[in-house]
């Protein structure tokens, strides 16, 4: 039963939905699925084009893809229809029954709450207080809202019966293991367990149909809010060598820090990886920029990305090159892994 699950291995913007993007024009699954809340904006870049999707799972590419979010995920209505819309998803896109919904007065609770904005960095969407109301049983869920009669589907029954007639289903995780709730920096994580376990349990899947686990690993390590960031660089550093950011959903500058073996290694354990995707190469190694062929890589990255696999136990596959969805590699078949 083939389940491809895509999880983020530091502090989310690892680029997970570029990622994903790929793997859905790559293997052309049955369905993308995501999990995870509106907070985690991942930005898909294909063919000059960009979108800074919210909800949407980034297979959306493959056209033939049913498009499914998770039961146990979280959605703004506004975020999520105006999505649909702009994208035409409109009878490809569902969302469970059972996914809760973040109402206006969660947002207004959480920017009040000065220990979330000030001490922690929350994005202020709202998911915090939507969870908790999800553990006290008061929060309503999609079925409960009349304008999202037409999306609404029992989304784990349909993925269920997809895998056993043999379907795969490219699941799209958000944010990033060491921003899990339980295992992450607490106090400084997200409100949610991040990892691979977490996203089948959020879709109601069990472990036995993943045949592949990937963990997308950033070629720098990048953080937004508190919390700790090992080897962290000053700002005007970060802008020197290329590596300034900002966040999808909130726009503001990202911690940045070398990439980190120590957490990548704990990452790609505890997800139980069976590889690892390694995006923004091109920032590390400018020479790769939009190589799409490891023989292209200049020798430098190459035997960067060849010790991050030694010291990481596990093959790397999927190579991004620049921002756009077709600047990668992907050697999935040279390394042995299901292409």
């Amino acid at each position: 039963m083939p389940v491809h699950v895509v999880v983020g291995g530091f502090f989310g913007d690892e680029g997970k939905g570029r990622v994903a993007a790929h793997l859905a024009l790559a293997r052309r699954p049955w369905a993308c699925a995501r999990t995870g809340a509106t907070n985690a904006g991942h930005t898909v870049v294909y063919q000059g084009r960009v979108w800074k999707l919210r909800a949407t799972p980034s297979g959306f590419l493959h056209p033939r893809a049913r498009l499914y979010i998770a039961r146990g995920a979280l959605v703004d209505l506004e975020v999520f229809l105006a999505e649909a819309e702009a994208l035409g998803l409109q009878g490809r896109i569902w969302l469970d029954y059972n996914t809760g919904v973040i109402t206006r007065d969660h947002v207004e609770r959480e920017r009040s709450d000065p220990h979330l904005m000030k001490t922690i960095g929350s994005t202020g969407t709202g998911v915090g207080a939507a969870m908790v109301d999800r553990v006290l049983r008061r929060l309503r869920l999609a079925r409960d809202y009349p304008e999202l009669r037409g999306y609404l589907a029992d989304t784990q029954a349909e993925l269920l019966d997809a895998l056993d007639r043999g379907e795969l289903v490219l699941v799209e995780a958000s944010q990033g293991y060491w921003l899990s709730l339980y295992h992450g920096t607490y106090p400084y994580v997200t409100s949610r367990d991040t990892t691979a376990a977490a996203a089948l349990s959020e879709l109601g899947l069990g472990p036995r149909s993943v045949e592949r686990v990937t963990v997308v690993l950033k070629a720098y390590v990048t953080r937004v809010g508190g919390g700790p960031l090992p080897g962290e660089l000053p700002q005007d550093k970060a802008l020197e060598l290329g590596w300034a950011e900002y966040g999808t959903v909130t726009g503001r500058p990202r911690r940045v820090a070398p990439f980190n073996p120590e957490l990548a290694r704990r990452a790609v354990r505890a997800n139980a990886a069976t590889d690892v995707a390694l995006t923004k190469v091109d920032r590390v190694f400018p020479g790769a920029r939009c190589r799409r062929r490891w023989e292209d890589l200049p020798r430098e990255a190459r035997a960067w990305i060849e010790e991050v696999e030694d010291k990481l136990g596990v093959p790397v596959t999927v190579i991004g090159t620049g921002e756009d969805v077709e600047c990668t590699i992907d050697l999935s078949r040279e390394k042995g892994v299901e292409a």
